[in-house]
């Protein structure tokens, strides 16, 4: 019962509803019907993509995640026991395959190629981003856009097998939109372990271009996701105002240092918590839109 809930935790629960509701509300808006591929789906992306995503990160992070005091809790288990880690990593990586393999191969099944292949896309780079040979998470900037990915990615594919065109102008400005969130995003959460990273060799957006730049290229990603908002037919335009209550949290971090580093956990706890008032805005705008009350 320890390792499982080892294994538990190391899905990050608190973020299982930031890559399912996606998927979700993209579907359901653009086919506007429940079916087996919502359902199936939308449990694929709430728990078996979260483990195989962050479950292999606590594994070939573990050295690192052991020398980061922030590393615990719902921001990453470190088990201290490197025994009782070995027997807790095995045991992430046996659940990750076993629940994600089949329904993804379901998934690949009912779609089109171009589905499949986005499908594959995605989950490719949710094992890129931490494997050995691969670690896109140490290749600046493209750890922020792989990690964007991760969540806009499942948004993306549920429009591609719903049948849905991605160059129309009431869908292009949401996943672009939403992918530069979660660049900013991304690159705002490398802020606070620059000296952490510098000190364990890994290499990440912020540890490359510094602390204070990394705010700044964050607040300059919200800003245009908040622009790009603007392009959608009204009144989706609504959704403009969203990325905006992010831009001014993390606003509050452009004295930042690489010495103060540590100072932008602040920020990070905030994103935590705000992602759960804002996504329950995108769901009443996503409901109003559905029944036509605006």
């Amino acid at each position: 019962m320890s390792t499982l809930a080892s294994v538990v935790r190391a899905s990050r629960p608190i973020s299982w509803i930031n890559t399912a509701f996606p998927f979700a509300a993209g579907y359901l808006m653009a086919t506007r019907e429940v079916d087996a591929v919502l359902i199936v789906g939308t449990l694929f992306f709430l728990i078996p993509y979260n483990l195989l995503m962050y479950g292999i990160n606590d594994v070939f992070d573990y050295e690192s995640d052991l020398a980061n005091p922030r590393k615990g809790g719902i921001e990453g288990d470190v088990i201290l026991d490197r025994e009782r880690a070995r027997g807790v990593h095995r045991a992430i990586l046996w659940a990750s395959a076993v629940t994600v393999l089949p329904p993804f191969v379901w998934l690949v099944l009912q779609g089109t190629v171009a589905a499949g292949l986005t499908l594959a896309l995605v989950v490719f780079g949710v094992i890129a981003y931490s494997a050995p040979g691969l670690r896109f998470k140490e290749r600046p900037f493209l750890d922020s856009l792989t990690s964007a990915l991760h969540f806009c990615g499942p948004l993306i594919y549920a429009l591609v097998i719903a049948g849905a065109s991605l160059t129309s102008r009431s869908v292009w400005p949401v996943w672009g939109a939403f992918i530069l969130w979660g660049m900013a995003s991304h690159a705002f959460g490398a802020v606070q372990d620059v000296r952490a990273d510098r000190e364990g060799g890994i290499g990440s957006v912020a540890t490359v271009i510094g602390a204070r730049a990394t705010v700044w290229f964050a607040l300059a990603l919200y800003g245009a996701s908040s622009l790009l908002l603007l392009a959608l037919p009204w009144p989706g335009t609504l959704a403009a105002v969203l990325p905006l209550a992010y831009l001014v949290s993390v606003a509050r971090f452009v004295g930042v240092t690489d010495a103060t580093c540590e100072e932008a956990n602040r920020g990070w706890r905030t994103f935590l918590w705000l992602n759960q008032p804002v996504g329950f805005l995108v769901t009443l705008l996503l409901i109003a839109v559905w029944n036509g009350w605006l």
